[in-house]
């Protein structure tokens, strides 16, 4: 790979938003991680006989542009959530033509249906199991949930 192949991987990862891209043929490896400064750092990798692959680091005389600023992280809720209480597939609705059980803004009793998982091809109705209102839906219909994976967040009455 030659330079101008380089920065034009760089350039593409910028578009793109990637952190890493890596390249192997013949043995000869290249690596281009972006930093955490968001610069590109570019690390090749030959044959090298009776010996392990070594690690190069190229010069930073490579022409970076400002990086994008990255995704913030986000902040942990502070809400209870109501949580999967088995493995199987989270359906919103009783039937796929039917409204959600709850949505954001609806109050729920400890005994309120708010979804249905499928586990083994039997349907089960979770109930929200405390009182208060619906604030987020975290899983899409028909997506697979595991055991204890978050399902809604709850304000609590």
């Amino acid at each position: 790979m030659d330079i101008k192949e380089i920065k034009a991987v760089i350039d593409l990862m910028r578009k793109n938003s990637l952190t890493e891209f890596e390249y192997e043929k013949d043995g000869a490896k290249i690596r281009i991680q972006r930093g955490s400064d968001g610069k590109p750092q570019v690390f090749t990798t030959t044959p090298v006989l009776a010996s392990a692959p070594t690690l190069v680091p190229v010069p930073a005389a490579l022409p970076t542009a400002p990086a994008a600023t990255p995704p913030p992280t986000p902040v942990p809720e502070t809400l209870p959530s109501i949580n999967s209480p088995m493995v199987g597939t989270f359906y919103a609705s009783p039937a796929p033509d039917a409204p959600p059980y709850v949505s954001v803004g609806t109050a729920v009793t400890p005994e309120s249906v708010v979804c249905i998982i499928e586990a083994m091809k039997v349907m089960n109705e979770i109930k929200a199991e405390m009182s208060g209102t619906i604030t987020e839906i975290l899983v899409e219909s028909g997506k697979p949930v595991e055991f204890g994976k978050p399902l809604f967040r709850i304000r609590p009455a």
